[in-house]
């Protein structure tokens, strides 16, 4: 127990110090600041991390011009030739991406007579994660449906035929487009880092495309491929919420609360102290020894027992303050949240987390094992409602 000499001393100084102000009376002026609170919405809000949500797409299926044709007979014709894709891109969010992709095919189109042509193709593309937007993010969904928008270049060369003619007077030979285009991929999970995609687009462009200039003033070039996508960098995405840590904040304003009352009695034993001038005998008063819980604590990931760098500056806090306090001795207390796994796995996970904070704390702090009790809690017992906020370390004194 701590002995506190009751101001004795001091309050002699007070009795000289009101004999010259024997009418003066002390003020004490407390300001209130006024505070503004903003309302956050209490919910999971999704990102990717920097390196991850790469992708890379390779493919092939048919190309068809939809331009104007027709054979000797004036019945329109449409010619379905092969065509192939290669594209990469990232997705920034869980719900959108960029994506660079080109085509390749030849083009064999009929009017009045059979012709044909080669040409290449480059889109910028945004592309929809509908799923994810309209379902909840899921980073493990089966199946999703993209919708996608691009813009880019084609170029189109070996025409044998056409009514176009370039400055010299004969049929033009090649040509560069700008075309819009607008299309669907279907995505289906084949492993963790591996997808197969199915895909159709269809891109617009002027009367020219097919080096015809006749009838509709629009032409149009339909793409569908099938093929693999490979993810790399990882595709899981990260969550933060903003009231995540509103318990630990609620607890601490209970803490300081405590505090304040404490100080009032503190106040109120001085206010007598004061009373009894001038200076009374000095009476030693014991006061209790008040303990000041340890608020450091340590968080962890779902089924995990892993300490992660974000959390191993509360492992050093309470480093610190044993070495500042060296005859303290400290209990680590390990939890699980209830609603994951069964009460004898998360039994074995709390005290595995209890042991990860504890070897830290020998080992790379050097902190005496006879100063360190552990404890698993498990499930059974909750510090807070929020179940998620339970997969947690929490220490207190011996």
């Amino acid at each position: 127990m701590k002995k506190n000499i009751l101001l004795g001393f001091a309050a002699c100084g007070a009795m000289l110090l009101s004999a010259n102000v024997a009418s003066a009376q002390e003020t004490v002026v407390i300001e209130e600041a006024t505070l503004t609170a903003t309302d956050v919405e209490c919910a999971d809000h999704y990102y990717v991390e920097k390196g991850s949500g790469w992708f890379l797409q390779l493919g092939a299926g048919i190309n068809a011009p939809f331009v104007d044709s027709a054979d000797k007979n004036g019945d329109k014709t449409t010619n379905i030739t092969a065509a192939y894709n290669l594209g990469f891109g990232k997705w920034f969010t869980p719900y959108l991406a960029w994506r660079v992709s080109g085509y390749y095919g030849k083009l064999h189109m009929t009017y009045n007579e059979y012709y044909k042509s080669q040409y290449a193709n480059l889109n910028v593309d945004l592309m929809w994660d509908m799923f994810n937007s309209l379902g909840g993010v899921n980073d493990n969904r089966t199946f999703s449906i993209i919708p996608f928008v691009g813009i880019g270049g084609t170029f189109v060369w070996d025409y044998t035929g056409g009514s176009v003619l370039n400055k010299h007077g004969k049929v033009r030979n090649n040509t560069w487009l700008l075309p819009v285009s607008a299309g669907l991929q279907l995505r289906f999970r084949l492993c963790e880092n591996v997808d197969f995609i199915a895909e159709g687009r269809a891109s617009l462009y002027g009367d020219n495309f097919s080096n015809q200039v006749s009838g509709d003033p629009i032409e149009c070039n339909v793409e569908a491929t099938a093929g693999l996508s490979f993810a790399f960098g990882g595709r899981s995405y990260k969550s933060y919420n903003p009231c995540t840590y509103l318990g630990y904040i609620n607890q601490l304003n209970g803490q300081i609360n405590d505090l304040r009352g404490s100080l009032a009695t503190c106040g109120a034993a001085l206010a007598a102290a004061e009373a009894q001038l001038p200076c009374p005998e000095v009476v030693a008063v014991e006061c209790p020894e008040v303990q000041a819980p340890l608020m450091t604590t340590v968080r962890f990931s779902i089924n995990s027992a892993k300490v992660t760098s974000k959390e191993m500056v509360n492992v050093f806090n309470i480093a610190q303050w044993m070495k500042a306090n060296p005859d303290a001795k400290v209990v680590i207390k390990g939890y699980a949240d209830k609603k994951t796994g069964t009460a004898s796995y998360n039994q074995k996970l709390s005290e595995r987390r209890a042991q990860s904070v504890y070897n830290i704390l020998t080992k790379e702090y050097g902190v005496a094992a006879d100063r360190l009790t552990m404890k698993g809690e498990g499930s059974g017992s909750q510090i807070y409602d929020t179940n998620d906020w339970n997969r947690i370390v929490i220490f207190s004194q011996d």
